[in-house]
């Protein structure tokens, strides 16, 4: 049976330096604040915000909801997100994505101030980490996966990791931060040939490609460590990962579930960033 990585237990580490900072910050009169853009009904974005407003008042963070109209123009959005770089109240930003067509997202992104940016949109806070600069906003799901692997105690330097995803989003970002830890990094993606073979001889193996149950265990071998970021639904509408828990869970010797896995680490770590801009700010 294999070590079960949960993402619980690295979240309730990150939540109590989080209410520390957070306490520090109501002694001083300060709040960090959440500003939540969302353009439309979709019931995805509905159901995620609920989420994130939940773990916000859980954690003592405040939320500010701004439901705009999904026929917004580019300028329109552009002259909002800059009415919130100039709100003192609000620390930092989350713009739900992806946006309408007709909003142009290149100068969205340049748009929200860097300094409000926890969901890292801004190419300056991507750019930073692109030159090893890890001090800044991290993009929270590679994040997560990192802070799995870190507080479980599992050495990346000289290990061989393989990364099933190129985004700007997660697989780039992700294989940035592997690098800085002097980890040997191999970015795998759909059109990968072999891949089974490329995985099997990783000592990490990081999916993200969003086919539900595609991994089993023929893509690993036993000393595999396995964190699945994929999240999407089978046939029979059930969540699920990339990986293919059931048959895999027995063989390798680490893995993380899905869900509890890295998805609940990765809100808490955009949590952490708007206490972190408040601080900041």
């Amino acid at each position: 049976m294999a070590d079960i990585l949960k993402g619980s237990v690295v979240a309730a580490k990150i939540k109590d330096d989080m209410r520390n900072n957070i306490n520090t910050l109501g002694s001083a009169g300060k709040y960090p604040t959440l500003g939540i853009v969302r353009l439309g009904n979709n019931p995805s974005d509905v159901s995620y915000e609920k989420s994130i407003i939940k773990n916000c008042d859980a954690i003592g963070i405040k939320s500010e909801i701004f439901e705009k109209d999904i026929n917004m123009t580019t300028e329109e959005l552009a002259n909002f997100i800059n009415e919130l770089n100039n709100n003192d109240n609000i620390s930092g930003i989350l713009l739900f994505r992806p946006l309408p067509k007709q909003i142009d997202e290149e100068r969205i992104r340049n748009t929200i101030l860097p300094s409000k940016d926890v969901d890292c949109m801004h190419p300056l806070n991507l750019e930073k980490i692109f030159e090893g600069d890890m001090s800044g906003f991290l993009p929270a799901t590679p994040k997560a996966a990192m802070e799995i692997l870190l507080q479980n105690n599992n050495e990346l330097e000289g290990k061989n990791v393989v990364v099933i995803n190129r985004s700007m989003v997660v697989g780039k970002p992700l294989a940035m931060m592997l690098l800085e830890k002097n980890a040997t990094v191999t970015i795998c993606h759909s059109r990968t040939k072999n891949l089974n073979e490329i995985t099997k001889n990783a000592d990490i193996v990081i999916t993200a490609l969003g086919k539900p149950k595609f991994f089993t265990k023929d893509y690993f071998s036993e000393d595999s460590i396995v964190i699945d970021v994929g999240v999407s639904m089978t046939d029979e509408g059930k969540l699920s990962g990339d990986v293919d828990y059931e048959d895999v869970v027995d063989y390798v010797d680490k893995i993380t579930p899905v869900p509890g896995g890295v998805g609940s680490v990765t809100t808490t770590l955009l949590l952490n960033q708007v206490v972190n801009a408040c601080m900041k700010n």
